[in-house]
């Protein structure tokens, strides 16, 4: 069986360096914040460009925290719209509707996937708008940028499965006002748990984040804002940092996979969205789509190649979001129909590799 990512491959060759962190942690009885937070936050906000890093406890704390902290800067206000995309993963949505803001879904670019500036023009009366890098690739560029500049729209990065991924503009986590940031395990540089950070040129932002991600405590039992409990777990924080030096070499893995897959697979059942090897896209999945989707993953699996699904229901769908997002979506409906992720572990072998593609171009519905 291929599986889809391997987790004891990809984690194996830093067990001597976790144990000890592991061990130096608990002699110096640093568990809560502290150093080894710190360290990694410098890390963090270096490799992205941007001035600030806030380690938290995930992705979505990530967002509700940077829409929390814009609400107490007066950037936002209860009720204002924040455009999300149609398609993307519900934690990127539940964020907006917990801060008491509402969220309003926008069809993506049925070849990227993701969000474009015709898309954002399409809606007024936004206050913000969350660009989510799906699948690792991309979604702001210079024209998303000033678009939203134009409209004095606050560009947040869902940048949860980009790390690494650049274009002309800059680097993942420094494309726009703020960013948040998941390393769960399965990420291209992910912990071994929950795990997050937000990176940001706003100096007073982070400020708040680093505030509210701690109880609203502006210093030892005094809470000046309703905070939560949302800190970065100091260990984690320094398995991260000892993972982050081979973030880039991994990435170039994966995108040398996806190079590969959309080279060699040849089937008209299956379309590749628009593909990209320049960096602006890190591969976090390779997806497909096929309107015999789950015949297709059957076949797979028969074949011992392990697929997934990113994402089968849409949020819109989510009875957790009803009476939330409004309106006719029917390139989400497709999506979400015919999408298939195929195994891109950064460790897949060649004879892996060619073993997926002929699997895939032997598919007949």
């Amino acid at each position: 069986m291929i599986a889809f990512l391997d987790l004891n491959r990809l984690n194996r060759p830093y067990k001597e360096r976790f144990l000890t962190r592991l061990a130096d942690m608990v002699e110096n009885r640093a568990f809560v914040l502290g150093d080894l937070v710190k360290n990694f936050e410098k890390k963090w906000a270096a490799y992205t460009g941007a001035p600030y890093a806030v380690g938290v406890s995930n992705g979505s704390d990530a967002l509700f925290l940077i829409l929390e902290a814009y609400k107490l800067t007066g950037r936002l206000h209860e009720g204002d719209r924040v455009l999300v995309p149609a398609n993307t993963y519900i934690a990127t949505i539940l964020p907006v509707v917990r801060a008491g803001l509402v969220p309003v879904a926008a069809e993506p670019d049925a070849e990227t996937l993701n969000l474009s500036v015709s898309a954002l023009e399409k809606h007024q009366n936004i206050s913000a708008c969350i660009a989510v890098h799906l699948y690792g690739r991309l979604t702001t560029d210079h024209k998303f940028q000033a678009a939203c500049r134009a409209r004095n729209i606050l560009l947040i990065e869902d940048a949860a499965q980009a790390h690494g991924a650049r274009n002309e503009t800059g680097k993942a986590g420094n494309l726009g006002d703020a960013a948040a940031w998941s390393f769960y395990p399965t990420k291209n540089l992910g912990a071994l748990g929950d795990a997050g950070a937000v990176t940001t040129e706003d100096k007073e932002l982070a400020s708040l984040i680093s505030i509210l991600r701690h109880y609203g405590q502006v210093e030892k039992y005094n809470s000046r804002y309703p905070g939560l409990n949302a800190r970065l777990d100091a260990l984690q924080a320094a398995f991260l940092e000892e993972k982050l030096g081979d973030l880039d070499q991994l990435n170039a893995r994966r995108i040398r996979i996806a190079r590969q897959y959309t080279n060699g697979i040849r089937n008209p059942y299956v379309q590749i969205p628009r593909p990209v090897f320049d960096g602006s896209h890190v591969y976090h999945q390779f997806v497909i789509l096929s309107p015999y989707r789950d015949a297709l993953r059957e076949f797979l699996k028969r074949q011992g190649i392990q697929t997934l699904v990113h994402y089968p229901v849409p949020p819109h769908r989510q009875a957790a979001l009803a009476g939330f997002l409004q309106g006719a979506f029917p390139v989400t409906e497709r999506i979400h129909r015919e999408i298939l992720s195929l195994p891109v572990d950064p460790y897949l072998s060649e004879t892996e590799q060619n073993r997926i593609i002929d699997a895939v171009n032997a598919f007949k519905p």
